[in-house]
C-alpha cells in the first residue's frame, strides 16, 4: 500500500521501504553513510545519515522507519555543520597518509571529505601507530585507517558465518580485532575477502602480487603466461566506466598483451576439465553410493571453511583440483615440455575476482619440487591498477583473442563464474541440463533433480558461507540430503569475490551474473565433453577422465585444520585431583564474540572463593561444536548453552550435591 512523507517539503511516496534511508535515496537524494548496507543489519554508529524533522529533532535515517505524514529535511546547516564535525572527528584518529594508500581514489572517507569540503582537521591527530597486520596471503589490516563502522564485522559474522573480527576495548580504546588480538593468520578467516569488499577505507585490503608480475615481466628468462577466469571479463570494465556485466575479454587479452605478457589463456579451459573429472568422480561415487553428498572444490574459502570447521565432511569434498590450479598444473607439467622449456621458467599468473586464490596458490599440495603450480594471483582490482600503471589506455585497446591450445572454452566453462555454473556443468557432461528452482524451505538455496539411470540425482547450489553452513547443519540433523552440492563462499559466486571492482552490491552483482550466462547463450558448444582440445589433451596426455595420470595432475587431497580442542588449565596445583569438577569455558571464536572472555574472567574470580577452591578445576577450551549458543560451558558433561556465571555455579552445586 502507498503511503506519503514530505522531504525536503516536497511530498514523497513509499511503500515498504524499510528505514528513511532507503527512501530518501529513493527519492534521488543521496544522504552519506559508512556503516549502512542494505545486506546487513542496521547499525546506525557511523552518525553521517542524519535527518531532521519539523520539531527540530535529529535521528538517524537508516534506523528510523518511514512513517505515513512524517516530514523531515536532509541537508540543513544544523545538519551539514554535525556531519563535518563528525568526519573531522574520524581524520583526527585517522592514519591520513592518503597518497601511499591503496584505497586512494576509492576511499569513501576521503570522498565524503571532499564532498563537505573538509580543508582542515580542528583537533590534534591520534598519537602512535599500531602495527599492520600483513600476516594471511590474501588480506592486510591496518588498525590506523579503521573508521569503526563495523562493516566488516557484520559482512564476517552475519554474512559469512566465520565470525574472525569484532569490537574490543571501549571508548577511545575500541578496536576492530580478530580474537584476542591475535595476527587473522591466526584464527579461522578463510580469506574470501569479503570483508576488504565492505571496507570504505584501507583498514582492510588485499595482498598485493603487483611487485613479482612486474619482476617477472621484466625477467629475460621467464614465459610469463596469464589465465583470466570467468568472472574477471564481466567486472573489469567498470573500472574503465563500462556498466557492470559488459563483456570485455578481448580488451582484457589485448591490455595484457601490451603490458608484457607473453601468452594469454582462458581459466574456463581448465574450467571445462574441471567439469569432467568432477563428473567422472560424482558417477562412481554414485554407484558405489559412497561419499555423498560430494561438495564442489572450485572454491578455495569453501574448502578451507570445512577444514576449519566441518572436517568431518572433508572426504565429501571432490578431490578435483580448482579450474587455476589445474590450469597450472597443465602449464607446468605438460606445456612446458611442449614448449621446449622447464617449468621453473614458466611464471604463471592468474587473474581472478578471488582473494582466496591467493592463499590457495601458496597450499603445499601445489608445489612440485619446491616449484608453485600458479605463481602469482592478481585480482580483478590488481589488474585494473597495473593495467593503469602501464599507461595502457583501456578504451583504445585492440581486441585480442585467447591463445592456444589453452585458450578454447564451451559454455560449461563460462558459467562456473556465477552461482548454478559448476553444477550445469558437471550435469551436462553426464548428458543432462538441471532446471534449478529455489527450494520451498530456504529462498538461498537452488535444488534440481535429475533421472539419471533409473534413480533421481538431488542437486544443491549455494551461495555465501553463512546459507552453506545452515546447509551443513541441515545435512547433519538429516533434514535433507542431495547427491551434489555447489558451493561458492561470496554471494552470487565469483562474480562477487572479494577481488572485484567496488562497490559489489547485490545489483551489480546480478548484473555481472546475466553479462556471464547471457555471453555463454552465445557459445556454440555448450558441453565440456564438447571441447576438441580437450579430447586431445586426455588422449595424448592423460589418457581416460579420473585415470592415474588424471589424478597426479588434477586431484588434490584436504586436511584437518579444525582448531585444537585441547584445554589450558588454571589452578595448577588442583590438578589430577579426585572428585572435582572440571569446568571448561569455549574461548573459540564464536564464544569469544559472545563475552567468554568476561565469563571466563568472573568465573576465575568466583571459583578461587574458599567455597569452590577445592571443588573446582577451571580450564579454557576450543571449542564444543555448539557455535549457535555460545559462549558455552562444560561442566563435567553436562554442556551449557548461552552461558552465564549463575547457570555455571548452579550446574556445580547440582553436581556436587548428587554426588
Amino acid at each position: 500500500m502507498e503511503k506519503t512523507m514530505k522531504i525536503n517539503g516536497k511530498q514523497v511516496s513509499f511503500t515498504d521501504e524499510a528505514n528513511l534511508l532507503e527512501v530518501i535515496r529513493k527519492a534521488g537524494i543521496e544522504l552519506p553513510t559508512f556503516c549502512y548496507h542494505s545486506e546487513l543489519s542496521v547499525y546506525g554508529a557511523c552518525r553521517m545519515c542524519l535527518v531532521e524533522d519539523d520539531n527540530g529533532r535529529i535521528m538517524a535515517a537508516c534506523s528510523t522507519p518511514p512513517r505515513p505524514g512524517m516530514s523531515i529535511r536532509t541537508h540543513t546547516e544544523r545538519l551539514i555543520r554535525q556531519r563535518r564535525v563528525t568526519l573531522e572527528l574520524l581524520l583526527a584518529n585517522h592514519d591520513r597518509e592518503c597518497t601511499t594508500c591503496v584505497k586512494s581514489g576509492n576511499c569513501r572517507l576521503q570522498e565524503l571529505a571532499n564532498i563537505l569540503g573538509i580543508g582542515e582537521i580542528r583537533f590534534g591527530q591520534k598519537n602512535g601507530r599500531l602495527p599492520i597486520d600483513d600476516s594471511s596471503p590474501a588480506i592486510v589490516r591496518n588498525p590506523n585507517k579503521c573508521i569503526l563502522c563495523g562493516d566488516c564485522v557484520r559482512m564476517c559474522e552475519e554474512v559469512q558465518g566465520v565470525g574472525v573480527l569484532g569490537f574490543a576495548y571501549r571508548g577511545s580504546n575500541a578496536k576492530v580485532v580478530p580474537p584476542f588480538n591475535k595476527n587473522i593468520s591466526e584464527v579461522n578467516c578463510v580469506d574470501c575477502g569479503q570483508c576488504a569488499a565492505v571496507c570504505p577505507t584501507g583498514a582492510l585490503t588485499i595482498a598485493s602480487h603487483m611487485e613479482k608480475v612486474r619482476s617477472a615481466i621484466h625477467d629475460p628468462q621467464k614465459t610469463v603466461v596469464a589465465q583470466i577466469a570467468p568472472a574477471v571479463r564481466v567486472s573489469l570494465g567498470e573500472e574503465f566506466g563500462l556498466k557492470p556485466g559488459t563483456p570485455a575479454t578481448g580488451k582484457v587479452v589485448g591490455a595484457l598483451k601490451k603490458i608484457g605478457f607473453d601468452k594469454v589463456f582462458d581459466t574456463c579451459f581448465a574450467a571445462d576439465v574441471t567439469a569432467i573429472e568432477e563428473s567422472c568422480e560424482f558417477l562412481e561415487r554414485i554407484s558405489k553410493n559412497q561419499r555423498l553428498p560430494q561438495f564442489t572444490s572450485c572454491c578455495p574459502a569453501w574448502v578451507k571453511y570445512v577444514e576449519l570447521h566441518y572436517p568431518q565432511y572433508k572426504d565429501n569434498i571432490s578431490t578435483c583440483r580448482s579450474p587455476q590450479q589445474m590450469f597450472g598444473s597443465l602449464m607446468k607439467g605438460i606445456y612446458a615440455k611442449a614448449i621446449g622449456t622447464d617449468s621453473e621458467n614458466i611464471f604463471v599468473v592468474s587473474i581472478m575476482p578471488c582473494t582466496a586464490k591467493k592463499s590457495e596458490a601458496k597450499r603445499e599440495e601445489f608445489f612440485k619440487n619446491g616449484v608453485p603450480d600458479v605463481d602469482a594471483v592478481l585480482t580483478t582490482q590488481e589488474l585494473a591498477r597495473i593495467i593503469r600503471e602501464a599507461g595502457v589506455v583501456f578504451d583504445e585497446v585492440e581486441e585480442m583473442p585467447f591463445d592456444m591450445p589453452l585458450g578454447f572454452a564451451t559454455g560449461g566453462g563460462i558459467i562456473f563464474g556465477g552461482s548454478k555454473g559448476v553444477a550445469t556443468a558437471v550435469m551436462r557432461v553426464i548428458g543432462k541440463e538441471p532446471d534449478f528452482k529455489t527450494d520451498k524451505d530456504n529462498p538461498n538455496i537452488k535444488t534440481a533433480e535429475i533421472d539419471y539411470n533409473a534413480r533421481k540425482i538431488k542437486v544443491a547450489t549455494v551461495s555465501g558461507l553463512g546459507n552453506a553452513k545452515k546447509l551443513l547443519e541441515d545435512l547433519r540433523a538429516g533434514n535433507k540430503y542431495y547427491d551434489l552440492i555447489e558451493v561458492m563462499a561470496c554471494s552470487g559466486g565469483c562474480i562477487g569475490g572479494g577481488g572485484q571492482p567496488q562497490p559489489n552490491s547485490n545489483d551489480i552483482r546480478k548484473s555481472r551474473k546475466q553479462g556471464l550466462f547471457g555471453h555463454e547463450k552465445l557459445m556454440q558448444l555448450k558441453s565440456p565433453l564438447e571441447n576438441p582440445v580437450i579430447k586431445d589433451l586426455y588422449k595424448d596426455n592423460l589418457g581416460e577422465p579420473g585415470s592415474a595420470k588424471a589424478h597426479a595432475m588434477l586431484h588434490t587431497t584436504y586436511t584437518n585444520r579444525k582448531r585444537i580442542n585441547e584445554s589450558i588449565c588454571f589452578f595448577e596445583e588442583q590438578l589430577n585431583t579426585a572428585k572435582k569438577r572440571v569446568v571448561k569455558v569455549c574461548v573459540g571464536t564464536c564464544c569469544y564474540l559472545s563475552g567468554a572472555y568476561d565469563l571466563f574472567s568472573t568465573l576465575k574470580d568466583k571459583l578461587s572463593q574458599e567455597d569452590f577452591k577445592d571443588k573446582v578445576e577451571l580450564a579454557a577450551t576450543f571449542c564444543f561444536e555448539n557455535c549457535t549458543q555460545s559462549p558455552c560451558v562444560m561442566v563435567d558433561d553436562v554442556l551449557i548453552g548461552e552461558a552465564t556465571v549463575e547457570k555455571v555455579i548452579n550446574e556445580i552445586l547440582k553436581q556436587t550435591a548428587v554426588q
